[in-house]
C-alpha cells in the first residue's frame, strides 16, 4: 500500500477507536441507564415530552443518551470506516475533511481537558498529509509527459 492510504488508514484507526472507545466507556460508566432503555424498550428510552416534570433521573438519561448514540461518536466511526475504505480503493480523501477534523478535535481538547480529543487532531493531520502526498506529481510523470 502506497504511503497516502497508510497516512489514511492510521487516521482512520484512530478515528474508530475514539468513536467505539467512547461508545464503550460510556456503556460501562452508565451501565444502569443503558440497562434501563432495554428494559423500558428502546423507543421509549429518552422521551421527547415528559409531561413537564424534569427529575434527576430523566436528565441523567438524557445526559447518557447525548453523551453515547446522540453524540458524534457513532458518525466518528462511520467516518472512520468510510476513509478505510477509500484508503483501500486508493481513492484520496479531501484534505477538508482533516482540517475540518484536526479543528473541531482541537476545539474540543482545550474546552475539555484532559481528553483523547488530541488523538483525533492527529487523525486530522494525517489526512491533510495524505491529501498533499497526492497532489505532488511523480518524478517520471514530471520528465516523460510533455503535454500541455
Amino acid at each position: 500500500m502506497e504511503v497516502r492510504g497508510r497516512l489514511v488508514r492510521w487516521a482512520s484507526g484512530i478515528m474508530v477507536g475514539l468513536g467505539a472507545g467512547h461508545l464503550l466507556l460510556l456503556t460501562v460508566m452508565a451501565r444502569e441507564d443503558v440497562v434501563g432503555w432495554v428494559e423500558r424498550g428502546l423507543w421509549a428510552a429518552v422521551p421527547l415530552a415528559d409531561g413537564g416534570a424534569v427529575s434527576e433521573e430523566s436528565l441523567r438519561n438524557e445526559l447518557t443518551f447525548w453523551a453515547g448514540p446522540g453524540s458524534f461518536a457513532v458518525p466518528l466511526v462511520l467516518l472512520g470506516c468510510l476513509m478505510w475504505h477509500l484508503a483501500g480503493r486508493g481513492v484520496a480523501v479531501p484534505a477538508g475533511i482533516g482540517w475540518g477534523l484536526a479543528a473541531w478535535c482541537l476545539a474540543g481538547g482545550v474546552l475539555l481537558v484532559p481528553s483523547p480529543y488530541f488523538a483525533g487532531v492527529v487523525a486530522g493531520v494525517l489526512v491533510v498529509l495524505a491529501s498533499r502526498k497526492g497532489d505532488r506529481p511523480s518524478a517520471a510523470g514530471e520528465r516523460g509527459s510533455g503535454a500541455v
